[in-house]
């Protein structure tokens, strides 16, 4: 670890003033020593840093971009990594407990091993994530991931992340849409119409008889053969909508969730 952090510090502290917020003495600490508990490394360019066994506790991390480094076994307990970029880093066994993780960047990493709080994954992007504990994906984190799936295009990627949201909380409507939403982006017009159909019965069950009627109507309107031609026609009936992903925000179900998508009704 020392080796390559001492190669990579002179370009570190050369332009450390003018692009951080973090500490120049903790930068160098932490590079030589991997000992740096409540460390000041705010917007730091920590990319392929090797920090494994390093003692982070509590530090200061926000922003920081430790894309591919080498975390196994890192002590970050406590750590706020808001916003921290961790794509295709190595978190191999690391204890993040307590850590705050909003809009943490976790795509791609290995956290085989990692100790993580049940609600962590809930507040940030982990698509392509290895190693996670299912124990640790709770409704909310698999509903958000679909949802940052469905934005990227992947349907069947967050169709299948749906589907684990509802196994997880099969009473949550907007699961059973945006799954449905899933369905009609890859033409399962069937499946779409059942998903929404049950989204809206729960609707009702909810007291929410307005989104339940939205819901039955859509249903059946995207099973209807002239919508569906219509919506290959690129005209202006339900099926096109929901077919081509014209959808409006209803609810967010963490804390910064991606909205959940609703299908907008005529």
């Amino acid at each position: 670890m020392a080796l390559r952090g001492l190669l990579l510090l002179p370009l570190m502290l050369a332009t450390a003033p003018q692009a951080w917020s973090a500490d120049a003495n903790d930068l160098v600490r932490v590079l030589q020593s991997g000992r740096c508990a409540n460390c000041r490394l705010a917007d730091a360019d920590l990319v392929h840093a090797d920090l494994r066994d390093a003692d982070l506790q509590g530090a200061e991390l926000q922003r920081a971009n430790l894309g591919q480094a080498r975390l196994d076994g890192a002590d970050l307990k406590g750590a706020d990594l808001s916003f921290t970029s961790l794509n295709g880093a190595s978190l191999r066994g690391a204890d993040l407990r307590g850590s705050r993780l909003y809009g943490t960047d976790l795509r791609n990493s290995d956290l085989s091993g990692a100790q993580l709080s049940p609600v962590a994954l809930e507040q940030s992007h982990w698509q392509g994530a290895r190693g996670i504990e299912a124990g640790t994906r709770s409704h909310a984190a698999l509903h958000n991931a679909g949802v940052d799936s469905a934005q990227a295009g992947h349907w069947q990627e967050a169709e299948t992340l749906f589907s684990a949201a509802i196994g997880r909380k099969p009473e949550e409507p907007l699961s059973w849409v945006a799954r449905g939403l899933s369905r009609g982006e890859q033409g399962k017009t069937q499946l779409a119409a059942r998903d929404l159909a049950h989204a809206g019965r729960l609707f009702e069950e909810q007291g929410d008889s307005v989104k339940a009627q939205q819901l039955q109507l859509a249903s059946q309107r995207v099973e209807d053969p002239a919508d569906q031609r219509l919506a290959a026609q690129g005209g202006n009936g339900v099926g096109s909508m929901l077919l081509s992903g014209a959808l409006s925000a209803a609810q967010a179900l963490g804390p910064i969730a991606l909205k959940a998508l609703m299908p907008m009704i005529p």
